[in-house]
């Protein structure tokens, strides 16, 4: 019997069939919403659960990023700096090549006749200096100079025993074409290629 209603055979009353179909619609309705809305508190969920997920991987996205920046940038370092080694490792090894005929200068090593593309290193400081003074005053439009100039110009003791040592240095740089000598024994730059003389000191 439905609730608040008797249950009646006469003309016009309700039939207890009615009732029950009443109630067992309304039991079926509120079952289907219970279940849509167990199923859309799932599926928020999920879609909480999704977007934690995209935040996550968005962040890893961003380190993976970053690292593979770095990545690039060390290589493309590494890169440089190789290409740079080997450039200098290149010219390194031609200057040595030019250098193999011409052996670094020891004191008291023989002066060797200059000739075409020699450099200057090949000579013992000394001599170099002396180069260097004449050299310079050549530059600065300036004549010729005695040894003993050259001895102050080298920043030397004006003594006889300095002086006669910058004018035996001159003269041996005369004898292999390395500087010029005037008629008056003035010494002033240039150059002029000699044969090979025989092997001596040059000190």
């Amino acid at each position: 019997m439905c609730a608040g209603q008797e249950w009646s055979s006469s003309e016009g009353g309700r039939h207890p069939a009615s009732c029950f179909r009443s109630v067992s619609e309304g039991c079926a309705m509120a079952s289907v919403l219970g279940v849509l809305e167990e199923r859309e508190t799932a599926a928020r969920v999920r879609v909480e659960g999704l977007r934690e997920e995209v935040a996550r991987l968005a962040g890893v996205l961003e380190a993976a990023e970053i690292e593979l920046d770095r990545r690039v940038i060390a290589r493309e370092e590494l890169v440089e700096a190789l290409a740079a080694s080997v450039a200098g490792t290149t010219a390194v090894t031609e200057v040595e090549a030019e250098r193999e005929t011409a052996p670094a200068p020891v004191p008291g090593s023989i002066v060797p006749p200059w000739r075409e593309g020699l450099p200057v290193t090949v000579l013992a400081p000394d001599y170099q200096r002396i180069l260097g003074v004449l050299e310079e005053r050549q530059s600065a439009g300036q004549g010729p100079l005695k040894a003993r100039e050259i001895t102050v110009g080298l920043g030397l003791e004006t003594t006889p025993a300095k002086v006669e040592g910058v004018r035996s240095k001159a003269r041996r740089l005369v004898e292999r074409g390395w500087l010029m000598q005037e008629t008056s024994g003035m010494f002033r730059a240039g150059r002029r290629p000699v044969s090979a003389p025989d092997a001596g000191p040059s000190a």
